[in-house]
Protein backbone atom coordinates (compact mmCIF):
# COMPACT_ATOMS: atom_id res chain seq x y z
CA UNK A 1 0.00 0.00 0.00
CA UNK A 2 3.20 2.61 0.73
CA UNK A 3 4.77 1.87 -2.38
CA UNK A 4 1.74 2.97 -4.41
CA UNK A 5 1.91 6.41 -2.29
CA UNK A 6 5.28 7.10 -3.01
CA UNK A 7 6.77 5.27 0.15
CA UNK A 8 9.22 2.54 0.59
CA UNK A 9 10.26 0.52 3.80
CA UNK A 10 13.83 0.40 4.65
CA UNK A 11 15.01 -3.15 5.30
CA UNK A 12 17.14 -1.87 7.81
CA UNK A 13 15.75 0.71 9.96
CA UNK A 14 12.21 -0.61 9.27
CA UNK A 15 11.06 2.74 8.42
CA UNK A 16 9.10 4.30 5.63
CA UNK A 17 10.17 6.54 3.73
CA UNK A 18 10.14 8.63 0.20
CA UNK A 19 11.27 6.90 -3.24
CA UNK A 20 13.81 9.74 -3.00
CA UNK A 21 15.69 8.68 -0.26
CA UNK A 22 16.89 5.36 -1.72
CA UNK A 23 19.61 5.50 -4.10
CA UNK A 24 18.56 3.39 -7.72
CA UNK A 25 19.37 -0.29 -7.90
CA UNK A 26 18.64 -1.49 -11.56
CA UNK A 27 18.95 -5.23 -10.29
CA UNK A 28 15.90 -4.99 -8.26
CA UNK A 29 12.52 -5.16 -9.15
CA UNK A 30 11.45 -1.55 -7.97
CA UNK A 31 14.61 -0.40 -9.30
CA UNK A 32 15.51 1.44 -5.73
CA UNK A 33 18.04 0.00 -3.05
CA UNK A 34 16.55 -2.25 -0.06
CA UNK A 35 18.34 -0.03 2.56
CA UNK A 36 17.61 4.01 2.16
CA UNK A 37 20.79 6.35 1.69
CA UNK A 38 22.07 7.11 5.61
CA UNK A 39 21.39 3.01 6.49
CA UNK A 40 23.42 2.36 3.40
CA UNK A 41 26.27 5.03 4.15
CA UNK A 42 26.04 3.60 7.44
CA UNK A 43 26.16 0.14 6.48
CA UNK A 44 29.27 0.86 4.32
CA UNK A 45 31.66 2.49 6.83
CA UNK A 46 31.17 -0.75 8.65
CA UNK A 47 31.99 -3.35 5.86
CA UNK A 48 34.95 -0.59 5.34
CA UNK A 49 36.24 -0.92 9.31
CA UNK A 50 35.62 -4.18 9.12
CA UNK A 51 38.09 -4.66 6.47
CA UNK A 52 40.92 -2.89 8.51
CA UNK A 53 39.67 0.52 5.60
CA UNK A 54 40.91 3.89 7.29
CA UNK A 55 36.98 5.49 7.40
CA UNK A 56 36.74 9.25 7.51
CA UNK A 57 33.97 10.55 9.95
CA UNK A 58 30.99 11.73 8.33
CA UNK A 59 30.57 15.28 9.68
CA UNK A 60 27.21 16.72 10.15
CA UNK A 61 27.34 20.80 7.90
CA UNK A 62 24.84 22.96 7.79
CA UNK A 63 22.61 23.48 4.40
CA UNK A 64 24.56 25.24 1.93
CA UNK A 65 27.88 24.66 3.58
CA UNK A 66 30.79 21.75 3.08
CA UNK A 67 33.59 20.97 4.79
CA UNK A 68 37.40 21.12 3.59
CA UNK A 69 39.37 18.04 4.54
CA UNK A 70 42.50 20.15 4.15
CA UNK A 71 42.04 23.26 6.00
CA UNK A 72 39.26 21.07 8.07
CA UNK A 73 36.78 24.29 8.34
CA UNK A 74 33.20 24.22 7.23
CA UNK A 75 32.59 26.87 4.77
CA UNK A 76 29.67 28.34 2.45
CA UNK A 77 29.82 27.71 -1.13
CA UNK A 78 30.82 30.28 -2.28
CA UNK A 79 34.26 29.50 -0.85
CA UNK A 80 34.28 26.80 -3.06
CA UNK A 81 35.26 26.48 -7.50
CA UNK A 82 32.59 24.41 -9.56
CA UNK A 83 33.61 21.06 -10.48
CA UNK A 84 30.57 19.60 -12.44
CA UNK A 85 31.68 16.04 -12.45
CA UNK A 86 31.46 15.79 -8.63
CA UNK A 87 28.43 14.83 -6.88
CA UNK A 88 27.54 18.09 -5.34
CA UNK A 89 28.97 20.16 -8.08
CA UNK A 90 31.78 21.51 -6.15
CA UNK A 91 35.48 21.34 -5.73
CA UNK A 92 37.46 18.84 -2.89
CA UNK A 93 38.86 21.58 -1.89
CA UNK A 94 37.96 25.05 -0.36
CA UNK A 95 39.51 28.07 -2.89
CA UNK A 96 42.22 29.31 -0.53
CA UNK A 97 43.65 25.12 0.02
CA UNK A 98 43.57 25.37 -3.74
CA UNK A 99 45.44 28.46 -3.93
CA UNK A 100 48.30 27.43 -1.73
CA UNK A 101 48.69 23.79 -3.45
CA UNK A 102 48.33 25.76 -6.64
CA UNK A 103 51.40 27.85 -5.54
CA UNK A 104 53.43 24.79 -4.25
CA UNK A 105 52.55 23.37 -7.27
CA UNK A 106 54.37 26.30 -9.19
CA UNK A 107 57.17 26.06 -7.83
CA UNK A 108 58.11 22.51 -7.69
CA UNK A 109 57.44 22.17 -11.21
CA UNK A 110 58.84 25.41 -12.77
CA UNK A 111 61.78 25.76 -10.63
CA UNK A 112 62.38 22.23 -8.97
CA UNK A 113 62.10 24.03 -5.05
CA UNK A 114 59.57 23.76 -2.34
CA UNK A 115 57.88 26.39 -0.44
CA UNK A 116 60.06 26.53 2.91
CA UNK A 117 63.17 26.62 0.23
CA UNK A 118 62.13 29.72 -0.89
CA UNK A 119 61.13 31.25 2.13
CA UNK A 120 64.80 30.29 3.39
CA UNK A 121 65.93 32.54 0.35
CA UNK A 122 63.61 35.26 1.39
CA UNK A 123 64.92 34.84 4.86
CA UNK A 124 68.66 35.14 4.07
CA UNK A 125 67.76 38.39 2.18
CA UNK A 126 66.29 39.58 5.09
CA UNK A 127 63.12 39.93 2.62
CA UNK A 128 64.05 42.63 0.92
CA UNK A 129 65.25 42.52 -3.12
CA UNK A 130 68.75 42.46 -3.13
CA UNK A 131 68.66 44.21 -6.55
CA UNK A 132 66.74 47.56 -5.49
CA UNK A 133 66.90 47.03 -1.96
CA UNK A 134 63.60 48.72 -1.39
CA UNK A 135 60.85 46.49 -2.34
CA UNK A 136 59.91 42.72 -0.31
CA UNK A 137 61.48 40.02 -2.35
CA UNK A 138 57.92 37.89 -3.99
CA UNK A 139 59.40 36.58 -7.13
CA UNK A 140 61.69 33.53 -7.79
CA UNK A 141 64.39 34.79 -10.21
CA UNK A 142 66.19 32.08 -12.86
CA UNK A 143 68.48 31.41 -15.30
CA UNK A 144 66.64 31.35 -18.53
CA UNK A 145 69.00 28.68 -20.27
CA UNK A 146 70.05 26.34 -17.43
CA UNK A 147 67.16 26.88 -15.12
CA UNK A 148 69.57 27.74 -12.04
CA UNK A 149 67.34 29.38 -9.48
CA UNK A 150 69.38 32.48 -8.60
CA UNK A 151 67.01 34.23 -5.57
CA UNK A 152 64.05 35.80 -5.23
CA UNK A 153 63.28 39.18 -6.52
CA UNK A 154 60.87 41.99 -6.55
CA UNK A 155 58.19 42.27 -9.65
CA UNK A 156 59.54 45.40 -11.22
CA UNK A 157 63.47 43.72 -10.51
CA UNK A 158 62.86 40.13 -11.75
CA UNK A 159 60.85 41.78 -15.28
CA UNK A 160 63.65 44.50 -15.88
CA UNK A 161 66.11 41.27 -15.66
CA UNK A 162 64.45 39.02 -17.95
CA UNK A 163 63.16 42.12 -20.56
CA UNK A 164 66.74 42.74 -21.03
CA UNK A 165 67.93 39.41 -21.74
CA UNK A 166 69.40 37.83 -18.87
CA UNK A 167 72.75 39.51 -20.88
CA UNK A 168 75.52 41.26 -18.79
CA UNK A 169 76.72 43.46 -21.54
CA UNK A 170 73.15 44.49 -22.28
CA UNK A 171 73.18 45.51 -18.16
CA UNK A 172 76.23 46.99 -18.13
CA UNK A 173 75.21 49.07 -21.21
CA UNK A 174 72.68 50.07 -19.32
CA UNK A 175 74.25 51.06 -16.58
CA UNK A 176 76.24 53.70 -18.77
CA UNK A 177 73.57 54.95 -20.15
CA UNK A 178 71.91 55.45 -16.68
CA UNK A 179 75.53 57.40 -15.58
CA UNK A 180 74.92 59.72 -18.87
CA UNK A 181 77.88 57.81 -20.45
CA UNK A 182 75.74 56.76 -24.07
CA UNK A 183 78.27 54.77 -25.63
CA UNK A 184 78.12 55.09 -29.49
CA UNK A 185 79.75 52.05 -31.28
CA UNK A 186 82.28 52.38 -34.02
CA UNK A 187 81.85 50.74 -37.25
CA UNK A 188 84.56 48.42 -38.40
CA UNK A 189 83.30 46.38 -41.24
CA UNK A 190 79.68 45.21 -42.53
CA UNK A 191 77.57 44.68 -39.19
CA UNK A 192 80.42 44.33 -37.06
CA UNK A 193 81.26 47.27 -34.58
CA UNK A 194 83.61 48.01 -32.22
CA UNK A 195 82.21 49.16 -28.98
CA UNK A 196 84.17 51.64 -26.53
CA UNK A 197 86.32 50.98 -24.29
Amino acid sequence: MSEEQGEKRCSRCKEHRPRAAFAANKSSRDGLQAYCRECWAAYHQERQLARGKNVRPRVKVPSGHKLCRRCGEIKPHSEWHRNSTAPDGLSTRCKPCRAAEGRASHLKRSYGITEAQRDEMIASQMNICVICLAAPAAHVDHCHQTGRVRGVLCFNCNSAIGKLGDDPGTLRRAIAYLEGNAWKPTLVAQGVYRLPS
